[in-house]
């Protein structure tokens, strides 16, 4: 009887973590507002990419938007002048709620910086725990006090003796090799008109930084390194830069296969 007992119990609690699992992956609608954080004001035509599923939208007029996600996903928010955001996608986020989000306006010139009611002693380890903290963007789901938010991925760093054996082009190529899925999102974004739009209004760089696991120097480098202009790092919106990229790295891969010459590869692109 007791083992009949325990029986229907690993039965019952197998069923619930089939349940929690299913249910945690299933896609649901993320729905929210992005405001200015100093006048409130709504922010139309503002950014929101789900980088797992790659699927973006806009926000309207009123700073409303609705996306599709699922827990774990991972979802860039961004307005032109304003400093963008990383929400890490949770259960609570997509019961519902309505999510509130603040953008920080980007300092164009920092002239001064004034530090009251801190007194420093000139040790380091000592020092940087007694000067304030900076305001950073938050997220609040409203009528809920926590928060959400994912810190920006550290710097490649090609410095090191084994990165210097290979150009940033060169780390492009295994990169994709490695993480064919980073390659099949941008050429998603590059192929699909909504993604097109969003991405051509877009010049941060930033959507590029994550899925090339790249800061923005190493970035820099890496176009510059597949025969581009000054003139076209600075100017091109980031659909554009991602189609170099995409171009460069065919390129690229039809030079280590053989299927053309060296010789033959474009010359550096004028302004």
């Amino acid at each position: 009887m007791l083992k009949k007992y325990s029986f229907f119990l690993f039965l019952f609690f197998s069923f619930l973590s089939t349940y929690s699992q299913n249910d945690s992956l299933q896609v649901r609608i993320l729905k929210g507002q992005i405001i200015d954080s100093d006048n409130k004001k709504p922010l139309s035509a503002s950014h929101i990419l789900n980088l797992n599923s790659v699927t973006g939208t806009i926000t309207n007029d009123q700073g409303f938007f609705e996306l599709t996600a699922k827990a774990n996903d991972t979802v860039m928010v961004s307005y032109l002048g304003y400093s963008s955001i990383k929400i890490k996608v949770t259960n609570d986020l997509l019961k519902g709620n309505e999510l509130l989000i603040a953008l920080y306006e980007k300092s164009e010139e920092v002239k001064e910086i004034i530090i009251k009611s801190s007194k420093l002693i000139g040790v380091l380890e000592v020092d940087v725990k007694l000067v304030p903290k900076d305001k950073f963007t938050r997220i609040k789901i409203n009528g809920i006090r926590q928060t959400y938010e994912l810190a920006r991925p550290k710097a490649s760093d090609f410095s090191t003796p084994i990165a210097a054996l290979f150009k940033p082009v060169d780390f492009l190529y295994k990169l994709f090799g490695k993480k064919p899925k980073q390659l099949r999102k941008l050429q998603k974004i590059k192929k699909e008109d909504n993604l097109r739009k969003i991405m051509a209004g877009k010049f941060d760089r930033e959507v590029m930084m994550e899925y090339l696991e790249m800061d923005r120097n190493d970035l820099m480098k890496l176009i510059s390194d597949c025969n581009y202009s000054d003139y076209f790092l600075k100017n091109a919106s980031d659909l554009q830069l991602i189609e170099a990229v995409l171009d460069c790295y065919e390129v690229y891969k039809a030079l280590k296969m053989g299927k053309i010459e060296r010789s033959r590869l474009p010359q550096k692109k004028k302004n």
